[in-house]
């Protein structure tokens, strides 16, 4: 006599319910995470509406009446919509073609040392400016910088005229992309040494065998194993190409650099906060995050057509 069994797949609610039943404790630590992104980043997403709107905070957000896309469109024509956008492009243009590759030649360079007690050295070295505060290092900028700063006073030395760098349009791009390489190089590095530590050795010794030298190892074995994370990392900092941090600009930038200086978040905070214009600021903040999020699809798209590297 035969005995006919049927199995039922388990649903997909059952499955769940069994791996936080076996991985509870997994679970329980995830909670504080979900919880910041569900409460800083989720929720505020409500008050999107608002850019729609004509707000006021004694009608709040539901009793202020709809204007559609009149925000959008006063900041489309407004004078400094294209000054806006050129110096946002440019500024992350001169970071991603200078600042992203930077990291990952200082991690080649450091992979290279064999003596251990040194390269600690350089790499703690390295990584001190990204534990200094962005405040702090506006006002080393600034008094570095200034007239009668340590910089004119080497340039003095060889008989240059003194230079107000931090008065001048064209210095101001420059300044900030460099100082912000100084800063983070060191820890951006951190994620390409920890990639190459999962490198396989003996594709080293294999390659070594065959006659390569260190070059041919670094361009056939170390890039090639490190690719994944830097398409990772360029299709995020792809993501923010219309995004600069405010504070840092905030602290060097002054109404005489405005013509390069002047960025998309420090036009919001200016109309935001200090004019008080909720709605028109929340366009342009809808606006930036819905082109960063074309730019960071659109770069994913290129990274797949040419390689078989992508973010999904």
């Amino acid at each position: 006599m035969t005995t006919t069994q049927t199995y039922r797949n388990p649903t997909v609610l059952q499955t769940i319910r069994a791996d936080m039943k076996r991985h509870w404790s997994i679970y329980v630590m995830a909670i504080p995470v979900i919880a910041y992104y569900l409460i800083f980043h989720y929720g505020p997403m409500y008050g999107l509406q608002i850019a729609f709107k004509d707000f006021s905070p004694a009608k709040g957000i539901l009793g202020s009446s709809w204007v559609g896309f009149k925000h959008f469109q006063s900041f489309f024509n407004g004078i400094y919509f294209w000054r806006l956008i050129k110096n946002t492009i440019l500024i992350n243009l001169y970071d991603l073609l200078f600042g992203f590759p930077a990291a990952i030649i200082l991690a080649l360079l450091l992979n290279e040392i064999r003596q251990s007690v040194f390269k600690r050295v350089v790499q703690s070295i390295s990584y001190l400016p990204h534990f200094i505060s962005i405040v702090v290092v506006a006002g080393m900028m600034i008094d570095f910088l200034s007239r009668n700063g340590l910089i004119n006073q080497i340039l003095g030395t060889f008989h240059i005229e003194p230079i107000d760098f931090l008065q001048k349009e064209g210095w101001f791009r420059f300044l900030f992309v460099s100082s912000g390489i100084w800063q983070g190089i060191g820890w951006g590095s951190i994620v390409y040494l920890a990639a190459m530590a999962t490198i396989d050795p003996t594709l080293y010794e294999a390659a070594r065998m065959d006659g390569a030298n260190r070059w041919k190892q670094t361009l056939h074995i170390t890039i090639p194993g490190i690719m994944p994370t830097i398409v990772i990392l360029f299709i995020l900092q792809m993501g923010n190409m219309l995004t600069v941090g405010s504070e840092k600009v905030l602290l060097l930038y002054n109404p005489l650099t405005y013509g390069t200086a002047d960025v998309i978040s420090t036009y919001v905070y200016r109309k935001g906060v200090l004019e008080a214009s909720y709605s028109f600021t929340a366009a342009v903040g809808l606006f930036n995050s819905v082109i960063s999020f074309v730019l960071i699809v659109a770069a994913n798209s290129f990274v797949k057509r040419i390689s078989e590297k992508k973010l999904w």
